[in-house]
């Protein structure tokens, strides 16, 4: 793949229990996530009991611009097959956030799921932050077709 001069660079550690595990990669060129996957031991795969949720290490750091977070995403593969996802999906990693990534993964499906080293259990997509400035005054909840209207609310018939 040519890389354009467009891309943001971001630099990567890998910490040692990764070493050997590939970089996160886009899977295609249209891709908006980048796979991670799991640094756990060769010979301890990790096992999800139902509604069981843990921690799983990526091996990773890294420092991203000043500006910009990365969201850590479930992969759809795993939730439709195990009902396997990110219990706080979307993650947030922070600007000057400098620990290793993990993923907090939850088993939501009726079957037990074991996990194994180098498996790909979610995605990272790298997004602009918008900072905001509060301007606290009255809003005018009939300026809009919705109003105060809330969950369910549009396209509801009486």
């Amino acid at each position: 793949m040519v890389e354009p001069a467009s891309l943001l660079r971001v630099t990567v550690e890998r910490l040692p229990h990764a070493s050997d595990l590939p970089l996160p990669a886009y899977a295609t060129m249209d891709a908006a996530g980048l796979d991670l996957m799991a640094a756990i031991p060769e010979d301890e795969p990790l096992h999800l009991a139902p509604r069981q949720w843990q921690a799983v290490p990526t091996g990773l750091r890294i420092a991203l611009p000043s500006g910009y977070e990365a969201q850590v995403r479930p992969r759809s593969g795993l939730a439709m097959r195990h009902g396997i996802t990110v219990l706080n999906a979307p993650g947030t990693i922070d600007a000057d956030y400098r620990g290793e990534i993990k993923v907090l993964l939850i088993n939501l499906g009726e079957e037990p799921v074991s996990l194994v080293r180098g498996e790909r259990i979610a995605q990272m997509v790298v997004a602009p932050v918008a900072r905001l400035a509060w301007s606290e005054e009255q809003i005018d909840v009939q300026g809009t077709a919705r109003g105060v209207g809330g969950f369910g609310s549009t396209g509801r018939q009486g």
